[in-house]
Formats: structure tokens, sequence, C-alpha cells
């Protein structure tokens, strides 16, 4: 699959408040003894088990998320409070297949030039509330994010963790090249979706811009005890992969 026009959107936030709603077994990953919490527009294009054609109307739709970064039996990834998608199938299968916290939303996205407007309105049923509209563009040439960096922290993570209602933790990799990174400068006219967590994003966030990203994602697997999750499991198993 391919992500396009992404922009990083991050805000320090005090740690306490997101490692109180993390399940056990994940651990918050700070900064320098700092907690991010990053809202994620992009496009995401190609959606489709590899090697299956694309379908028209369902592998191609924006998305927009809300996610932390934490460790699992010391294993950095990033964890998802909230995944807002304009595709109610995508939506279904991500929820059951992967667990994670994909909602029903209507959304909008548009390029013009270098600048990217967005917006997006939770409708899912009985999730909470969630608004979010922007528009962004790109500054300055790119460049890739050099280990030891707050960029290369915040980007190069190639886990994604989940739980499912019972409490039981999954984890996947993401393979993907180095990412292009662009410095940003965005306008944010709304943006709730770290109400559930009592928290605002307020102030000036750190920005980041990716034009196009090839992205493939492992199947996510039940993570079992201390010691019985290996990263390198499954980096080569092509046929579950998307």
């Amino acid at each position: 699959m391919t992500w396009l026009d992404l922009c990083f959107m991050h805000w320090p936030v005090p740690a306490g408040a997101l490692a109180a709603s993390l399940p056990p077994g994940v651990q918050l990953d700070l900064w320098e003894g700092q907690a991010w919490l990053g809202a994620v527009p992009f496009r995401m294009a190609g959606v489709a088990p590899r090697f299956s054609p694309d379908v028209p109307g369902v592998s191609a739709f924006p998305e927009l998320n809300l996610r932390t970064y934490v460790t699992v039996q010391g294993v950095p990834g990033v964890w998802f409070y909230s995944l807002d998608a304009a595709q109610p199938l995508a939506v279904r299968l991500a929820r059951g297949l992967f667990h994670l916290p994909y909602f029903d939303a209507r959304m909008w996205a548009d390029r013009r030039g270098e600048v990217t407007r967005y917006a997006s309105l939770r409708t899912h049923r009985h999730a909470p509330p969630g608004r979010f509209a922007a528009a962004f563009r790109p500054v300055g040439p790119v460049f890739g994010a050099a280990p030891g960096t707050l960029e290369h922290w915040l980007t190069d993570r190639l886990f994604l963790y989940s739980a499912d209602r019972r409490g039981r933790l999954y984890g996947g990799r993401v393979h993907h090249g180095p990412w292009p990174l662009r410095r940003a400068e965005a306008q944010i006219a709304e943006n709730t979706l770290a109400g559930p967590l009592n928290l605002r994003l307020e102030g000036d966030p750190h920005l980041l811009y990716s034009a196009r990203l090839e992205v493939r994602a492992d199947w996510l697997t039940r993570v079992g005890p201390a010691g019985a999750f290996h990263p390198a499991a499954g980096a080569s198993a092509e046929p579950g992969q998307w």
C-alpha cells in the first residue's frame, strides 16, 4: 500500500496522562523524559492483501490517526488511540482482524499544489466524538531523519500494537524504506481527537511532512509471555502481508 501527503503533527503531553491509558504489558516510551502524542492525517492507496488487486472505492481513502509511542517486551512501536477512515469495509476489517480502534468518519482531503486541506468528522456509532480540520504544506528540502534525533524517534517505528476486548496484546511489523521527510507548516482549525484522554492539543506542534511512502504490513499476531515476542518472526512472512 501507499501512504500519501502525510503530515506528522506531534505535541508534548504529560506522561502520566498517557501511561494510565495503556493496558498491562504496554509501556509508554519517552524521548528524553517527554511523552508525545501525534495526530497524523494522510491518504491511503493500494490497500489490499499482497498480490491481490486493488478494489475501486475500497483500496483508497483518507485516514487520520491519533498515536503515541510505546514498547512491548522492550520492542519499540506505535500505539493507536483512534484511526478514523472514510471506508466502512476497511474499518470493519481492521477492527475485526487487527483489533485496532478504527472508526467510521466523513472525511475530505484535497491537495492543490503543495497545500493539502483535510477535514474529518467521526460518525461511528457509540464512539467518542472526534473532529479535525487543518491545512498543511511542506517547506524546505527532503531529508532523512538521523538516528539519535527526535525526528527519527517519532517516525522510525517498525512495529504497531493493539489489544482485543479481553486485553490480549497483538503486534505486527511494518516494512518500508527510510522516510523522505520535509519540514512543514500547518494551520489547524479544529482538533478534538485527544478529548477522550482528557487532553487538549494546544500550542504549535512539531511538524513533519512526507509526500509518499510505499509500505507493507504483516498480520498482527498474539503477543505471548515475556520473552515470547520475537520482532524478527514474521518479517518475511509474505503470505500474511498487506
